[in-house]
């Protein structure tokens, strides 16, 4: 694992993670870096039989546990599958969303308990942390909009209260808090040229740092 370097992308609903990704990939490519792009729940075969599982609104009576768990799983398949071959082969690791999401969404969203969820994760990512956390945050209320207006298809997310999501993203400014060598916050509000330029500029010092280390 030391030989590559692991990144995730989190944030609540409309926060533009999936289109950061992409952004990010791209600077990489151009600089000249190995890098895997993935993605959670899914990733591996199995981990997107499960991720067709969750969204669904017909499984709207999903209990807060069982999500919990079908996620764990979907992380375990991820991390030996993908994650951990690849920053063995020395990649840049770029994943959006990873344990944090669910320790946002079931542990402080759906009420399970952060320490909870954390625990439950332990055995599924079997040491394999990121080097470095990027939070887009964005108001719920103006993340649902963005969400909205994008015409992607509804899924069980789409049906909770708002007290959800402001637990969620609250949830995040926790995990920030937390682990501030880990995290870095950007503001999503802005254009998504404007947060790209930024995340870019975080990520080429983090990758120039690492690389004075050794």
């Amino acid at each position: 694992m030391n030989n590559g370097f692991f990144i995730t992308f989190e944030g609540g609903e409309g926060a533009g993670k999936s289109i950061q990704v992409e952004i990010l990939a791209s600077h990489l490519h151009e600089e000249g870096y190995k890098v895997k792009v993935t993605r959670e729940p899914g990733g591996t075969r199995i981990g997107e039989q499960i991720r067709a599982i969750t969204p669904t609104p017909e499984n709207v009576d999903l209990e807060a546990t069982t999500e919990a768990y079908l996620m764990a799983a979907a992380r375990a398949q991820h991390v030996e599958q993908v994650i951990y071959p690849s920053l063995e082969a020395g990649h840049i690791v770029v994943s959006d969303r990873y344990v944090d999401s669910s320790i946002a969404y079931q542990g402080y969203g759906r009420k399970l308990g952060a320490e909870t969820i954390a625990k439950l994760n332990d055995l599924a990512v079997n040491g394999a942390i990121p080097d470095l956390t990027i939070l887009l945050t964005i108001p719920f209320e103006k993340g649902i909009k963005r969400r909205i207006k994008s015409l992607k298809p509804k899924d069980r997310l789409d049906l909770q209260q708002k007290e959800f999501y402001q637990r969620v993203c609250d949830g995040y400014i926790v995990l920030a808090k937390q682990n501030p060598k880990r995290y870095v916050i950007i503001d999503a509000t802005r254009p998504i040229e404007t947060v790209g330029r930024e995340i870019w500029h975080v990520v080429r010092n983090a990758l120039k740092a690492r690389k004075e280390k050794k």
